[in-house]
């Protein structure tokens, strides 16, 4: 009897893995995968009309925004003066490419997002442009009434591979 109930359970154990992974690609999954991926165009965009009111809208109350400076915002109004002084300064003509978005669902409610960019047109305090280069962003976005919004986002800029 004891082998026959060890025999149950072990012919049942590759089942459940199966189960889960099929369970993470749900199509409710990957319905929330693609709107947190247009929310991450939606913040590039944003970016790019140098709109600090539309990118802070994509944010939870309590957000926080570090910036690849260390410069830290927290809350809509305070990301939204951030970024507003950001655009009227070193980002007056900085535009963002997105290279790659990758959303991992952490659970039916939260995400976690990393996503490389290429940042052009940055000047310095003196006026001069900066070169080019790669950010990626950490974001952790909350899914609250059906709608995703970012809760934390830090950015570094990655530096070139031979470094």
């Amino acid at each position: 009897m004891i082998w026959f109930s060890l025999l149950i359970l072990i012919a049942t154990l590759p089942v459940a893995p199966c189960i889960a992974a099929a369970s993470a690609q749900s199509p409710a999954s990957r319905v929330d995968e693609d709107a947190i991926k247009a929310l991450m165009i939606q913040t590039t965009d944003a970016f790019n009309a140098h709109d600090a009111k539309a990118w802070a809208q994509f944010c939870t109350p309590d957000a926080q925004l570090v910036t690849v400076r260390g410069e830290s915002m927290k809350g809509v109004a305070e990301i939204e003066k951030g970024l507003a002084a950001i655009f009227e300064t070193r980002g007056r003509r900085a535009t963002l490419k997105t290279l790659d978005i990758a959303v991992r669902v952490i659970r039916p409610d939260v995400a976690l997002v990393h996503l490389t960019n290429e940042m052009s047109g940055v000047t310095s305090a003196d006026g001069q442009q900066q070169p080019a280069h790669r950010e990626l962003s950490i974001r952790v976005v909350v899914k609250e009434r059906g709608v995703w919004r970012i809760t934390a986002f830090h950015n570094t800029i990655v530096q070139p591979s031979g470094r």
